[in-house]
């Protein structure tokens, strides 16, 4: 089993315009409402490729009984911890051509009891996991530290823990004694963590296989259209894509390739296919209007044109 973690989801909306009307009236004709935040469309996209997942994070008032409601409308099996304050709601406006605004709320305050009661639930949930998907901010209340303790609970359970988040979440996870199995920061992220400059696919190969990554055994790094470079143990990587002729919404693809990590990683699969698996889906997302959605039946035709370089 799958467990995704978003610790601060949301209820997403999004508003399609033609024209956003700024400091005026605009009007939409329709509306659609999602369970929202990282790790719960890295769910929808390892359910649409067989994987069985379970959902967790804190969910609080009207709005968490919505998006438990959403989650469960998608086939999501969800295990929240139920908090005082309110789910958050995040606005995206699509206008003029494919431009996007968004509006996002800061969310709840997570109480220290709320936190105890998670952790409780967390440990419960670990018992049937195979691989763990921590995705995304951390909500008001929670330290920076917060995703290094769930780590830790999962290294000791001998579980894999997979990691999407950035700033000091993610710093706080890489120098903690209990690593991430897998961190995926595109090129700009690793280099403001690390604090150099990266140039080059030499230098980048060189700070992967750096001392102040170890204990790390998955270092992806995003290229964008170019792919990704990646460390898999010892060895690197280069994830060579094809240019997709139809891009209707990218938004989503990081989550969707971090969940093609995930399926690859709890089935085994060499590195080269966790590679090609996270490549994969977060193309197929990019072709659809719904955000962290797939289209399983695509898979095997564009899996087949990735190739995987050893660097």
């Amino acid at each position: 089993m799958i467990l995704t973690v978003t610790l601060n989801p949301s209820i997403d909306i999004s508003y399609p315009l033609e024209h956003l009307d700024v400091d005026n009236v605009n009007r939409v004709k329709t509306v659609s409402r999602t369970a929202g935040g990282k790790g719960l469309n890295v769910s929808r996209v390892a359910q649409a490729l067989g994987e069985d997942i379970v959902a967790t994070g804190f969910v609080g008032g009207n709005y968490g009984k919505e998006l438990t409601a959403l989650a469960e409308a998608d086939g999501i099996e969800s295990a929240f911890t139920e908090i005082a304050g309110s789910t958050r709601e995040s606005i995206a406006l699509l206008h003029d051509g494919g431009n996007q605004t968004e509006i996002l709320e800061a969310g709840p305050t997570i109480e220290p009891e709320e936190k105890e009661a998670f952790l409780a639930n967390f440990d419960e949930l670990l018992a049937d996991a195979d691989v763990v998907a921590l995705s995304g901010s951390l909500p008001q209340g929670l330290d920076p530290e917060f995703y290094s303790e769930l780590i830790a609970r999962c290294e000791a359970k001998g579980v894999k823990a997979l990691l999407d988040t950035s700033n000091q979440a993610l710093e706080a996870s890489i120098r903690a004694e209990h690593k991430p199995f897998l961190i995926k920061p595109n090129d700009a992220e690793l280099a403001a963590l690390l604090g150099r400059e990266i140039n080059g696919t030499d230098e980048l190969k060189e700070v992967l296989l750096s001392d102040e990554l170890k204990g790390i055994e998955c270092v992806i790094v995003s290229l964008g259209k170019d792919g990704a470079i990646g460390r898999i143990g010892d060895k690197c990587y280069k994830a060579n894509i094809p240019t997709l002729d139809h891009v209707v919404n990218p938004v989503g693809s990081g989550d969707s390739t971090i969940a093609g990590f995930a399926v690859a990683i709890a089935r085994g699969l060499s590195p080269e296919e966790v590679l090609t698996y996270g490549m994969t889906c977060g193309m197929l997302n990019a072709q659809e209007e719904k955000t962290g959605f797939i289209n399983a039946d695509n898979f095997s035709a564009l899996h087949d044109q990735i190739t995987i370089d050893k660097i």
